[in-house]
């Protein structure tokens, strides 16, 4: 037997910041380390966490640094670790870059914080005082810390550590960070109708085939798409007892009112993660799905870069919608990464939604996707007749944004104790505030923007920037008093009118500015679903996944919203959105109404709608798209490169223009000035580049970014598959 020392060993350390690539250093003798593990290693003159890519032997050839220490906690998956160096090649961003969105939770790799919790004894050999049988009818609740049994019983943590030495209760340490319970695959879900068991078959059938399958569920509105993955989910876990399923959610509203019904499925909530979580929460569904010991979790975009361990289903719902497009800092689209994360690691991918993507409907088509349709809706209930309310014919009167009919509509809905929501998808009471005097407009300082009027907090805000400022009382221009008027209307100035209109009616808006974390957003779901608001008021929050039982009537105040401007989907978008809004309507057994208020009710999307033509909506969608060569049918990337100085900017943008790779049939269009020209007061420009499909667009960008030089305070930031150009 040899008596020779191990040989010496390198490890490659990834750190969550943009660096090229992993560093290599020596590990300490005696120290043992694996790929994934978390480290400390010396980066100039700190010690920096990271994470080791690769171990090997040390040749001796160069003078390595040496690792500080090996931090613990659950080390990255070799699915995780491929999963980020994929999606560092696709974004065209350094892997620290990906990294960094993986190593949210810092605080999560070490173990979970205790407390000492009480459990009663059953034995009450001591007298009985008030205080003290308080605290024992408080412990029958469950058990809890001193403080927390104090606060029950209204009486002093001293009393419960009285009980404690008396033997009536016993004092045990447990994690303050509990795990979560296990999901209950067995539990008998709602009764499926026979269209809705047969695509739950189709979805068994793909989990049963294992590996990478990927499935689109096309139903309309009120279809139950999620009890029909909730049967993909449930047979999951029934063959693998550890597999780990993600669902992703376009907003945290959406979050907070699927919670139940998994709980009513599965007999636990999910595990959340979004940004509303408070850093003990984030800490714990980190530190749990890292372990593998969360089976579900329910998430925004950013969930998809959570280090699971065995994931087997990723379901994306509503995975038309543009929220899942993250554009600043490390720009990605959750659902695409979703696809990719579920093939590299050989997981079942279900994308649902009542108006799909015209992606994924072609995948679906091409026979990349399994096709699975519910064409109709679940119960009695049918989908809502949709009418086109011509403004040119049914003006609204003077200082009112509510035509006529519309208001005659909402009265009727009152009258039989039913409920309407007016739908406009623009915040606070005005978009524009000029003045009446000199036309002075109230513009942001920091973009080119003009500021909103909030009529609830009394202040001008911009929306890009978040830049806010109490509203003045004289025009900063021309200094005339209470001359500074909104100009058009948000949903606040909506609400205030059905007020006026409506004076017995109980009117409330849902926006983010009303619902900002999710107590707001229950409160309001909860308090629409008891039939205790009578006017909904609400922006796009309000129009995704809700089901308001007593609700028979959407009025969309401006159904023209969003169909102006370049984007190439706008057509696609206002449908889909304009879809999701009317499919609140009539979801029970009540029928169902929709009046959607426009200027141009001749538009192919407004069209489609009223006549219930999906299909030849989306067929002259595809062949537009097939004929210009964008997206599913071309790709697209965009390049915006910022400055503070517009003549620096100019200059540098001619250099990186010259230095664009020459690349058959790949074009390169700008610079040109973007429509959202500054932003915190740094001028902004745009390139497209658009490329056949079979075309790597990642190469070329990547190729592109390694050519140019940009001055220090010239900033560039790569899209990939864009949805917004701005």
């Amino acid at each position: 037997m040899s008596d020779a020392a191990p040989s010496p060993q390198r490890a490659s350390v990834l750190f969550p910041m943009p660096l090229p690539e992993p560093f290599d250093y020596a590990v300490p003798e005696g120290v043992r380390v694996k790929p994934g593990d978390h480290v400390l290693a010396p980066l100039g003159k700190r010690s920096a966490p990271g994470v080791v890519w690769e171990v090997g032997p040390d040749d001796g050839k160069r003078t390595l640094k040496t690792l500080d220490d090996v931090r613990g906690g659950p080390p990255l998956s070799a699915s995780m670790r491929e999963f980020i160096d994929w999606a560092a090649r696709y974004l065209v961003e350094p892997p620290g870059v990906v990294l960094r969105a993986v190593l949210r939770s810092p605080g999560a790799l070490k173990p979970s914080p205790t407390e000492t919790l009480y459990h009663s004894t059953g034995q009450t050999l001591i007298r009985l005082t008030p205080a003290r049988r308080a605290v024992l009818d408080a412990v029958e609740q469950g058990p809890a810390s001193a403080a927390e049994l104090g606060r029950r019983a209204g009486v002093s943590a001293s009393v419960v550590k009285g009980l404690a030495e008396a033997g009536a209760l016993r004092a045990e340490e447990a994690p303050v960070d509990p795990a979560f319970e296990a999901p209950d695959p067995h539990k008998e879900g709602i009764e499926l109708n026979p269209v809705q068991a047969d695509a739950a078959a189709t979805l068994r059938r793909l989990v049963a085939a294992g590996g990478f399958q990927a499935a689109l569920l096309d139903g309309v509105t009120g279809s139950g798409k999620t009890e029909v993955y909730f049967e993909a989910i449930a047979e999951l876990m029934r063959r693998e007892p550890e597999a780990q399923i993600l669902v992703l959610l376009p907003e945290i509203a959406l979050t907070q009112a699927v919670t139940k019904r998994f709980k009513d499925r599965f007999g636990v909530e999910p595990a959340l993660w979004h940004s509303g979580l408070a850093d003990k929460e984030r800490r714990r569904t980190w530190r749990e799905v890292a372990s593998g010991r969360a089976k579900i979790v329910a998430g925004a975009r950013s969930s998809i870069f959570l280090p699971f361990t065995n994931l087997r289903g990723v379901i994306v719902d509503e995975e038309h919608d543009p929220t899942y497009k993250q554009d600043e800092n490390l720009t990605y689209n959750a659902r695409d990464l979703a696809v990719a994360r579920a093939k590299l690691q050989g997981a079942v991918c279900v994308l649902a939604s009542a108006t799909p993507s015209l992606e994924s409907l072609v995948n679906a088509e091409a026979g990349r996707y399994v096709h699975v349709v519910l064409p109709s809706r679940a119960g009695g209930a049918v989908l809502p007749d949709i009418e086109l309310l011509d403004l040119r014919e049914n003006p609204p009167e003077k200082g009112e944004w509510l035509s006529p009919p519309l208001h005659k509509a909402v009265a009727e809905t009152l009258a039989r104790g039913e409920q309407a929501m007016l739908y406009l998808n623009r915040r606070g009471f005005a978009p524009l505030v000029l003045c009446k005097a000199c036309g002075h407009k109230m513009k942001s300082p920091e973009a080119d923007r003009w500021l909103v009027e909030h009529r609830y907090t009394g202040r001008l805000v911009c929306h890009v920037t978040g830049f806010s400022m109490p509203k003045p009382k004289a025009c900063p221009e021309c200094g005339a008093l209470e001359s500074l008027i909104g100009v058009g209307p948000g949903v606040e100035r909506v609400a205030e009118e059905a007020r006026q209109r409506f004076p017995e009616a109980r009117v409330e808006v849902f926006s983010s500015d009303t619902a900002q974390n999710g107590d707001d957003v229950r409160s309001i779901v909860s308090r629409m679903e008891a039939g205790e608001i009578d006017i909904l008021v609400g922006t796009q929050i309000a129009a995704k996944g809700h089901n308001f039982p007593h609700l028979t009537l959407v009025g969309v105040v401006d159904a023209d919203l969003g169909l102006a401007g370049g984007d190439l989907r706008a057509g696609e978008r206002t449908y889909q959105t304009l879809v999701q809004a009317a499919g609140r309507a009539g979801r029970a057994d009540r029928p169902g109404r929709a009046i959607l208020q426009t200027w141009n009710p001749d538009h192919e999307a407004l069209q489609a709608l009223a006549n219930g033509d999906r299909d030849g909506f989306l067929a002259a969608e595809r062949m537009m798209r097939e004929m210009l060569g964008l997206p599913p049918f071309g790709r697209l990337a965009a390049l915006i490169v910022s400055g503070p100085d517009p003549a620096q900017l100019d200059e540098a943008c001619q250099l990186i223009a010259r230095a664009a790779p020459v690349s058959d049939g790949v074009q390169v269009f700008g610079p040109a000035e973007a429509p959202l020209g500054v932003v915190r007061g740094r001028w902004r420009r745009r390139f497209l580049v658009q490329a056949p499909r079979n075309v790597d667009v990642s190469a070329f960008m990547r190729a592109w970014m390694g050519r140019m030089k940009p001055p220090s305070a010239v900033r560039v930031v790569l899209d990939i598959e864009p949805y917004s150009f701005l």
